[in-house]
């Protein structure tokens, strides 16, 4: 993996905490995301996945939860349209080359659908179920009847294997601490972020979503697994479930 974070070492920008889980110098955002880090990130191999997953070269995307646009550019680079989605403008405030929404993903409503949605930074693990229904939900809402909805979660091997290491990437060094299994199926971590003198914190709880549940919440979303697009099952493709919206002649969309 090329991306400066490792796989599963931390939750990236966008991803869900209580208010307070983020310390840190600049700005931490209501979740806990330190903005001044995710700022120096490079976008790693999530674009080509995304690209790969999409129905076209030139598919319209929907980013939410984009954080300071680290996969939004590289995207946009490749040959998409996209609009970034993030409830905090000082995320929302790095990305240059992509329409910007500043917003909850839940609250979401921009009356359009696109080719592709994108779900990214393992949001559909957030322990809470209603939160995570209304996130699948308005990925439901904005997707074409013939487009997909792209999904990034924890690898559910990681769950049970997760233990407190480090590395360092390219002058970033990252640390996993506090490890803890408050429940079944739930990992509780604090990860670290140091770059020189500076040094960031993110506390964060995460569900492993079993094979069977997974299914079962995106059908409550009204979509359909379609097939995993990486080996260890972190990515993975959804499509809606029943007939696309209707063309300009009153055609359904889906092919």
């Amino acid at each position: 993996m090329s991306d400066e974070r490792p796989a599963d070492l931390g939750r990236p920008e966008g991803a869900r905490a209580p208010a307070g889980y983020g310390t840190g110098p600049g700005v931490i955002t209501p979740d806990g995301c330190p903005v001044d880090f995710y700022a120096l990130l490079s976008p790693g191999r999530e674009p080509e996945i995304v690209h790969a997953a999409a129905t076209s070269p030139a598919a319209s995307i929907l980013e939410l939860g984009s954080g300071t646009g680290r996969v939004t550019a590289a995207l946009t680079a490749l040959g998409h349209r996209v609009v970034a989605v993030d409830e905090s403008p000082e995320m929302l405030a790095h990305i240059t080359t992509a329409k910007t929404v500043c917003a909850r993903i839940e609250d979401l409503a921009l009356g359009e659908r696109f080719d592709l949605v994108l779900l990214a930074s393992h949001l559909i693990n957030v322990p809470d179920e209603a939160g995570r229904q209304e996130l699948l939900r308005c990925c439901a809402r904005h997707v074409l009847g013939a487009g997909c909805v792209v999904i990034e979660q924890h690898a559910p091997e990681w769950f049970a294997a997760a233990e407190e290491t480090g590395s360092e990437s390219n002058g970033i060094a990252f640390r996993l601490r506090g490890i803890s299994r408050p429940a079944p199926d739930l990992l509780s971590a604090t990860v670290e972020y140091q770059v020189g003198d500076r040094l960031w914190t993110q506390s964060f709880t995460a569900l492993r979503l079993g094979e069977d549940r997974l299914r079962r919440t995106l059908a409550d979303a009204g979509l359909a697994f379609d097939r995993y697009l990486t080996d260890d099952r972190s990515w993975l493709r959804a499509v809606p479930i029943g007939p696309g919206p209707a063309g300009p002649a009153g055609q359904d969309q889906r092919t």
